[in-house]
């Protein structure tokens, strides 16, 4: 998942046709700086910060004494930087939205990844992304221990509610994708009748749709291990776990990437 993000776009929308307050430093003038979190993460992220820093210093050393994908807590210093001035200060913004974005991320990631820990289920993410970031935030999401669901609309096939309503039945859809591509199916069912239906026509998972705690069960046991089951709709931090305890193999979780909180970080420059 890394690499695959330009970072010129993100300096692009900051920088526009220049940083007109950098240019009062000498463009020779070098100078240091220090990277601290001020709350507890997961970093994730640091080849975009890196990548941001060096496209206006190719020569900028950046010192990391935290590794990818490590828990740190509140108050440590993340790395260190040493390069020419105005790079470090025009650069320093953007840097900083994009780790700060994917660490926090990688931190709910690794609250929902614990709290599921010692059952099989594993927790995926959704499409749910932040625009122009969802390749960034599902490396994200695997930092922090969680896996991902289908990356977009290209490599994974789910009928939901309203594929249904417009193929007429579950049966016509699945029939319909089958006969249209060979990529995994997954169908949306909203109650144990559904269910079934789409047991008939034999996709590679079914995802049940805010099913209860009592019908999860008893999805379960219907299927008995013959298709995948993936619960989504409305498990929260605090609920996950029973849910993961009713014995279905995935729980989707939007919160993992539309809901994050950005992660406090500082970064102080010394000339």
């Amino acid at each position: 998942m890394k690499n695959t993000i330009n970072i010129l776009p993100f300096l692009e929308e900051d920088l526009g046709s220049g940083d007109i307050t950098a240019v009062i430093i000498s463009e020779h003038q070098r100078a240091t700086a220090e990277l601290l979190t001020r709350e507890s993460m997961v970093l994730c992220g640091s080849e975009w910060f890196d990548a941001v820093f060096k496209e206006l210093d190719e020569n900028v050393t950046i010192e990391w004494f935290v590794n990818e994908g490590d828990f740190v807590d509140a108050n440590t210093k993340l790395c260190t930087l040493s390069g020419l001035a105005r790079a470090l200060l025009t650069a320093e913004r953007t840097a900083m939205n994009l780790l700060q974005t994917l660490s926090a991320t990688a931190t709910v990631a690794r609250q929902y990844a614990d709290a599921v820990k010692g059952t099989a289920c594993k927790v995926l993410d959704t499409r749910k992304t932040i625009p122009g970031l969802r390749a960034a935030q599902k490396y994200a999401v695997k930092c922090g221990g969680c896996f991902n669901h289908r990356i977009g609309l290209f490599d994974g096939v789910l009928i939901k509610e309203n594929h249904i309503i417009a193929a007429g039945s579950i049966a016509d859809a699945v029939k319909m994708a089958r006969n249209q591509s060979n990529m995994p199916i997954e169908v949306e069912v909203e109650n144990l009748v559904e269910l079934q239906q789409a047991l008939a026509a034999k996709p590679n998972r079914i995802m049940l749709d805010n099913f209860s705690l009592e019908d999860l069960r008893k999805a379960v046991e219907i299927t008995a291990g013959n298709v995948e089951l993936e619960a989504s709709g409305n498990i929260t931090l605090s609920t996950i776990r029973t849910v993961a305890e009713t014995g279905v193999d995935f729980i989707s979780i939007g919160a993992l990437t539309k809901n994050v909180q950005a992660i406090d970080l500082s970064l102080r420059i010394k000339f």
